[in-house]
């Protein structure tokens, strides 16, 4: 077994047993986690001029967000679940602009804006615990 399989195998375990721990407040910030961590790839990709790779990473961003648009509870939320899914489909747009234009500025801003979402979130979960 070569060494990057190994690392991806410790690194799938490694999340399926985050996940299995983990309460829906920090499922949610594995999200967050995960959204800016493949936004980063996909730069990293652009950058390096890896279409492949840029391919899959900007997916994999964009299903994040779909998830995260799935956890929005619509109506227990209110205006703040309205606006938070109106963020999402503004970044999952902006995403897909920045792989057609090969636009890394375009990342950045997602970034930010999924940045303070993720902050907010996790000052939310530091204040319940």
């Amino acid at each position: 077994m070569n060494a990057q399989v190994a690392l991806k195998q410790y690194g799938d375990v490694k999340v399926k047993a985050a996940v299995a721990s983990a309460n829906p407040h920090d499922l949610v910030q594995m999200l967050f986690d995960g959204l800016l961590e493949r936004i980063a790839q996909t730069k990293g990709a652009m950058e390096q001029k890896n279409i492949e790779l840029k391919n899959d990473k900007v997916n994999k961003a964009i299903s994040i967000l779909f998830g995260l648009r799935e956890s929005l509870d619509q109506e227990q939320g209110g205006d703040l679940s309205s606006r938070l899914d109106s963020i999402y489909d503004y970044v999952q747009r902006r995403l897909w602009q920045a792989h057609m234009k090969n636009d890394p500025a375009i990342l950045d801003e997602c970034t930010a804006l999924i940045t303070d979402i993720s902050h907010a979130w996790n000052e939310i979960g530091a204040q319940t615990r």
